[in-house]
């Protein structure tokens, strides 16, 4: 009997690390990155390509990656280089590798063939089937139009990922900077786009990752870009720079004190539909009012803030009688 992977691992940031480099995939080892993915997409150039494979497979299995999510970008399948990234890679490294990220995903189709691949590769290498999950990259109309397919395609799915850069070119949107707000739109020109892959991952218990911010030395412009996300309900941002990689693990948990009272709410509830508590269906916890959508809303905080590695600083205390 094969254990459940958990796909549900913390992402608050997401490091993106050029596989053709073994300097930086040395120093990435030791940032505070929940994720770190090793690049053989558009961090390789087309002749570094097929010996970064090699590097990588040397990294992953010789490189300490405690505490990360390990994760390969390989190329898109409209190349010529896809199956064999993922083949060099997975039978190479595949007892250290979490998951496979697929760029330019644009039909579920595109996801069900790497799935398949996975599972010849997990079966000819006596690996445990379907534990390697799939990151989905949405980069252009057409994958934002199937994403709701895309994210039911296979078991392994575990995150749907915006890519910004592609996505902006494909839709021909009248911006040079990546994640920023095309002139003369007073809006958030980004909303549907990040609405629309947000309720794919939700329907589908899937996370809901963020793309890069390029201008890689302004951090409050990142913020900027990683609170909206952030405030929507996405789990985590692509980092490309070590400077950016607190700010993700920042805007992506919970603060000190919400965590505190997402416990306190949960603490509370438990003992007021308890018997001791009174079985009550709704109570009051100071001036707030908590019933059942208070303890669900509270989970959501209380997981992220847990995953986060967060400790409570205040204790639920039974009022007297």
């Amino acid at each position: 009997m094969t254990t459940p992977v958990n796909r549900l691992r913390p992402r608050r940031s997401c490091l993106a690390v050029p596989g053709s480099n073994p300097r930086f995939l040395e120093k990435a080892q030791g940032l505070p990155a929940d994720q770190v993915f090793l690049d053989l997409e558009d961090a390789c150039a087309p002749l570094a390509k097929p010996e970064a494979r090699h590097t990588i497979v040397k990294f992953l299995n010789e490189g300490d990656w405690t505490g990360k999510t390990r994760v390969v970008r390989v190329n898109d399948w409209t190349t010529e280089w896809t199956y064999r990234d993922v083949v060099t890679v997975v039978e190479g490294a595949g007892q250290n590798l979490d998951c496979i990220m697929l760029p330019k995903v644009q039909t579920a189709e595109q996801v069900v063939t790497l799935d398949l691949l996975l599972t010849q590769i997990e079966k000819t290498m006596g690996f445990e089937v379907g534990k390697i999950g799939i990151e989905a990259q949405i980069e252009n109309a057409q994958g934002l139009n199937n994403v709701n397919a895309i994210a039911q395609a296979s078991p392994r799915v575990e995150t749907i990922i915006f890519g910004p850069a592609d996505f902006m070119a494909s839709i021909n949107m009248k911006s040079l900077v990546v994640g920023e707000q095309p002139p003369g739109y007073p809006a958030d020109a980004y909303h549907y786009i990040l609405m629309k892959i947000l309720m794919a991952a939700r329907a589908n218990n899937l996370q809901a990752i963020d793309g890069p911010y390029l201008q890689i030395r302004n951090v409050e412009g990142y913020r900027d870009v990683a609170q909206r996300a952030a405030a929507l309900g996405f789990d985590g941002k692509w980092v490309l720079h070590p400077g950016q990689v607190e700010a993700a693990n920042e805007i992506f948990s919970p603060s000190q004190e919400d965590f505190d009272h997402a416990e306190l709410i949960l603490d509370a509830y438990d003992y007021y539909t308890s018997e001791a508590g009174g079985k009550k269906g709704s109570a009051m916890l100071g001036d707030e009012m908590i019933d059942e959508a208070s303890r669900k809303m509270a989970l959501v905080i209380s997981g992220k803030g847990r995953a986060a590695g967060m400790q409570r600083t205040s204790t639920f205390e039974i009022p007297e009688a």
